[in-house]
C-alpha cells in the first residue's frame, strides 16, 4: 500500500515537464486531434479519458503519443469504479497499467464512484454511469482498499474526484473529511471538480451556493488537491446537469479563484465532452483560467507581509 509522500509526482512540471502548473489545459478530444498536433497551442497539459486508449494500436493511440512528445499529459478514467464492494475489473486494470506504461502519464485520475455489482451468476455487472458512495466508515474501508490495490498495480499514486451526484446515502462523515481521511490513509490525492461543487450545491437547494461551494474547498487540507476541473453544466429548471457542454459559469470561476487562493498552483483543465466547440473556444476558456490563476497568486504575493 503506498501511503507515503501524498501525491508529490502529480502536480504540474513534476516528471520534467514544461511550468505547466500556471497555464491550464484542455481535454484532447477527436474533432481537435488534428488542428491540436499542427498549431500546438501554448497550454500546461492535455487531457484524455483513459479508456478510449485501451486498445493495443489504431489512430487514436498514434495520436495520443505523438502528442505526449509536445505536452504533459493526464489520464482521467471512468471505469475503475473504485468505490465498487465487487472490487476492481482485472481487466480494466490490465490495460490501464499498459497504457500508463505506453505514455508515461504526469497524473493518472478516476473517481469516488461505484459502476459494479454482482449479478445472479455472474460475476459482476458495470453501470454506465458514476454511482456516488455512502460517506461511511465502510464505504471509505472500501474505497481505500481499491485506491490502494490500482496505486500498487501502477507503482504510483493517483487522484480521486468528487462527483456530481443526484442521489445521496445517509452519511457519518461529510465529503471534505471523507477525502481528507482517504487521503490520508491511501497516500493518493484529490481531483476537485469545481463545477461538481456548484452543480450539487445548485442542487441541493442552496440559499448561497458560492458560500457553500467556499465551505467545501475551506474544509479540504491544502496539501490533497492534485489537479482542478472547471466545465460548465446545464440548468433544466428543476435540476442542474453535469453536461460538460458550455462555457464555465460566473460562479464557477469565482468558487475557482477561492481555490486557487486555497491551494495555490495547481494544474487546472477546461472540460468539454459534449456539444464540442472550436478548438478556439477551448483555448479561450483555458487562457482565462491561466489568467485568474496567475491573478489570484500575484494577489497573495502582494498582501502576505514581508519578512
Amino acid at each position: 500500500m503506498r501511503t507515503g509522500g501524498p501525491f508529490a509526482d502529480t502536480r504540474a512540471g513534476a516528471e520534467g515537464g514544461p511550468a505547466g502548473s500556471l497555464h491550464a489545459g484542455i481535454g484532447l478530444r477527436h474533432p481537435h486531434y488534428a488542428e491540436l498536433l499542427q498549431r500546438r497551442p501554448d497550454l500546461g497539459f492535455i487531457e484524455v479519458h483513459s479508456e478510449n486508449f485501451f486498445a493495443d494500436g489504431g489512430a487514436a493511440l498514434a495520436v495520443l503519443r505523438e502528442a505526449r512528445e509536445f505536452y504533459d499529459l493526464s489520464l482521467h478514467g471512468v471505469g475503475l469504479a473504485l468505490g465498487s464492494a465487487a472490487g476492481l475489473d482485472p481487466w480494466h486494470l490490465d490495460r490501464l497499467e499498459r497504457l500508463v506504461q505506453r505514455c508515461s502519464p504526469n497524473r493518472v485520475s478516476d473517481h469516488a464512484a461505484f459502476a459494479r455489482a454482482p449479478l445472479g451468476d455472474r460475476s459482476a455487472v458495470h453501470a454506465n454511469d458514476l454511482l456516488p458512495v455512502a460517506f461511511t466508515r465502510a464505504s471509505l474501508d472500501l474505497l481505500c482498499a481499491n485506491v490502494s490495490q490500482v496505486q500498487d498495480r501502477l507503482r504510483r499514486n493517483i487522484l480521486v474526484e468528487n462527483l456530481s451526484a443526484y442521489l445521496s446515502f445517509p452519511g457519518e462523515m461529510d465529503e471534505p473529511a471523507f477525502f481528507a481521511e482517504l487521503c490520508r490513509r491511501t497516500g493518493c490525492g484529490m481531483l476537485l471538480d469545481v463545477n461538481n461543487l456548484m452543480v450539487n450545491a445548485l442542487n441541493a437547494g442552496a440559499s448561497d451556493p458560492v458560500r457553500d461551494c467556499f465551505a467545501f474547498v475551506d474544509a479540504l487540507p491544502r496539501e490533497i488537491v492534485g489537479e482542478i476541473h472547471l466545465a460548465g453544466y446545464a440548468d433544466a429548471g428543476d435540476i442542474v446537469i453535469d453536461d460538460h457542454g458550455s462555457r464555465v459559469r460566473p460562479d464557477v470561476w469565482r468558487v475557482y479563484a477561492h481555490a486557487v487562493k486555497c491551494f495555490g498552483a495547481v494544474p487546472t483543465l477546461i472540460e468539454w465532452d459534449t456539444d464540442v466547440p472550436a478548438l478556439d473556444v477551448l483555448l479561450a476558456e483555458a487562457a482565462r483560467a491561466s489568467t485568474l490563476m496567475q491573478a489570484e497568486l500575484m494577489k497573495t504575493v502582494l498582501e502576505s507581509p514581508l519578512p
